[in-house]
């Protein structure tokens, strides 16, 4: 293996490799911005919150420290993804320091799993502008950059594409924005096949615990079923240190990610001292949740 490393010249890890992430402030997006940043890499955090939200820990200020205690280079740049002067504003920042970029992770993501008649436009339009077109224009904005990069990657922290109606019976509206990040991986992994630039979609077996899931999905009790975000961190890491060219078009998950990589021990991503049944996350198909090597259960909302 180290003698085809040396052959190709292959750079297996991020040391100097530049991330450009939507989101990223808290939650899954600063586990791996943290995972990366431990590995040397620069990251550019495009997000929205500057200054402290009231039910929300975490800035873009409070995250580019964190990721610079542990090694790596931030640049936090005030964004919002939906509008595009901003975002080519934010890209170019991101290319004037750090001289490129290689990685292009869309994890914003606006969420409101709400029936259709309960939820109100402005909600829609939120969670469509975030999520798939968000998704869309910074993948488009990023291409020139990745086209020019020895191992680029795009990840979409999105969906395996299942379309079953128990997915979008109870959220109509949030489904489809979701699956529109999911669509952008399907596109674009073939689109861009040519221009050597993975294009793949990550996303967790179990529901984790974030703010997003405490204060939306169900609280403490579905949090204690959540797994912690640094399973996402460190999946994304094993996807984003591969070689572009040997892995694109996939709806990768988390766990499985780290199965193929000899990982064995999933019992600490749990919550400290838990050891009952993990609810599976939204929009993972029931055989995959009877693949996993672990106590996982079908969504409770879903059973």
């Amino acid at each position: 293996h180290m003698i085809w490393v040396k052959k190709t010249g292959f750079n297996m890890t991020l040391q100097g490799k530049t991330i450009f992430m939507s989101g990223g402030s808290r939650g899954i997006g600063l586990e791996i911005a943290k995972k990366c940043a431990s590995d040397g890499a620069n990251i550019a955090i495009a997000a929205k919150t500057a200054s402290p939200h009231p039910k929300l820990s975490g800035t873009i200020y409070t995250a580019s420290k964190e990721i610079e205690s542990l090694g790596g280079k931030a640049l936090p740049i005030v964004c919002d993804i939906r509008n595009e002067e901003a975002v080519d504003n934010a890209i170019d920042s991101c290319v004037e320091k750090f001289g490129g970029i290689d990685i292009c992770i869309n994890n914003a993501s606006a969420v409101s799993p709400t029936p259709t008649t309960l939820t109100p436009m402005k909600r829609y339009d939120l969670m469509n502008e975030v999520n798939a077109r968000g998704t869309f224009m910074l993948s488009q904005k990023c291409h020139p950059h990745l086209k020019k990069a020895e191992n680029p990657h795009i990840v979409n922290i999105a969906p395996p594409l299942d379309m079953d109606k128990r997915w979008f019976k109870n959220h109509t509206a949030y489904t489809m924005a979701k699956y529109g990040m999911s669509m952008c991986t399907l596109g674009m992994a073939e689109e861009f096949r040519k221009d050597g630039i993975a294009v793949n979609s990550l996303w967790p077996m179990t529901s984790i615990d974030t703010a997003a899931v405490r204060n939306i999905l169900g609280g403490d009790s579905m949090a204690k079923m959540s797994r912690l975000p640094a399973i996402m961190a460190d999946a994304m890491y094993e996807l984003i240190t591969k070689n572009a060219n040997e892995i694109t078009g996939k709806f990768l998950i988390d766990e499985f990610v780290l199965a193929e990589s000899g990982e064995t021990n999933f019992n600490k991503y749990n919550q400290p001292g838990y050891n009952g049944p993990l609810a599976a996350d939204f929009f993972i198909p029931s055989e995959w949740v009877s693949k996993s090597a672990s106590n996982v259960m079908e969504h409770p909302g879903y059973l």
